[in-house]
């Protein structure tokens, strides 16, 4: 399993009159975790882009607890539990403290962006994956 934990505070801007933060935001705060997990293993989005390779969302799901608040200092926690195959599944935690506010999980396929079709990771990311699965 990988997992990396980032440090966010909302913006004022995410929330509603109540400092809440709108229900719609956790999937952006998923998307931070993801990009920081994948940063994390010294593969960030980019280095995929620029091997030609996109992953769209196909799939997410989230549960709500309990909100966050205008400035908390959340922890958002991404977790990587299997090698992915023409599919990745991340799942995701929210913390304030020890509180989980958010769960969840997104599926994302490996696709060509030059043919816009599914393909398998590139084999320089599974063989990296592969030292955390052993």
């Amino acid at each position: 399993m990988i997992k990396n934990e980032h440090i966010y505070r909302p913006l004022y801007a995410h929330t509603d009159i109540m400092g809440i933060v709108n229900n719609t935001r956790y999937l952006e705060y998923f998307e931070a975790g993801r990009n920081e997990l994948m940063r994390s293993i010294g593969y960030p989005y980019t280095k995929l882009e620029a091997g030609n390779i996109g992953l769209p969302l196909i799939e997410a799901h989230v549960n709500y607890y309990k909100p966050a608040k205008y400035d908390d200092e959340m922890r958002i926690i991404a977790f990587l539990k299997s090698l992915p195959t023409v599919r990745i599944k991340i799942e995701y935690e929210i913390k304030v403290g020890d509180t989980l506010l958010v769960d969840g999980y997104t599926t994302h396929s490996f696709l060509d962006l030059k043919r816009f079709r599914p393909v398998r990771p590139p084999a320089d990311f599974i063989e990296l994956l592969k030292t955390y699965f052993k």
